[in-house]
């Protein structure tokens, strides 16, 4: 289970923590899936652990993310068919991924730069992790980064906690990171299916 050191954990970005999680885990040729793809920073990163041989499907309900993820892939070179844009909320993944896959990971909030009142919903986000957590593989891991500093952003949070704890009792691997850093700073939550 990724769990950074102590030194490292305090110079680290939370999203940086997240990416050094999901890096022990995904293969060249593994499936994965980019819930939130907002400017596309997670799906690149997706994209080339994947390889050429893997798939990266990852979701968004604004066009606009969708059209800054892939101006994004292909300004880094990503112009083959790894990676697939759902234009659409991450409450529908099972409608559009049915293969086992490695990881799942989630950038809560809102596309930075963009409407602030279009955001993640807790509703839709525990649908979202539910969802991910039946096709993940075993040793596969949920990537979630949480923002508390929206409207909405507390109790999609304290979602993501309580989904996680209730996996923790059924067996799996959990560790939340930052959560007391800040009353209404971003903190990540790494769940791995044993």
């Amino acid at each position: 289970m990724c769990v950074p050191s102590r030194g490292s954990l305090e110079t680290m970005r939370t999203t940086e923590k997240a990416h050094e999680c999901v890096r022990e885990i995904v293969r060249p040729g593994d499936h994965v899936i980019d819930a939130t793809a907002g400017n596309g920073h997670d799906t690149l990163f997706l994209a080339r652990l994947v390889g050429p041989a893997g798939r990266v499907t990852a979701f968004d309900v604004q066009e606009d993310a969708i059209s800054a993820t892939r101006a994004h892939l292909l300004g880094n070179g990503i112009t083959d068919d790894r990676v697939v844009l759902v234009h659409g909320s991450h409450s529908t993944l099972r409608q559009h991924v049915d293969c086992p896959v490695s990881v799942v990971m989630f950038n809560l909030g809102y596309l930075p730069g963009s409407d602030h009142g279009c955001t993640t919903t807790c509703g839709e986000t525990l649908i979202a992790l539910a969802e991910g957590w039946e096709i993940l593989k075993e040793s596969g891991v949920l990537s979630v980064v949480c923002y508390r500093g929206h409207p909405g952003g507390m109790e999609e949070a304290a979602g993501v906690v309580e989904f996680a704890e209730g996996l923790q009792d059924q067996g799996a691997s959990v560790v939340i990171s930052g959560q007391e850093d800040t009353e209404a700073g971003p903190f990540l939550v790494i769940m791995r299916k044993e």
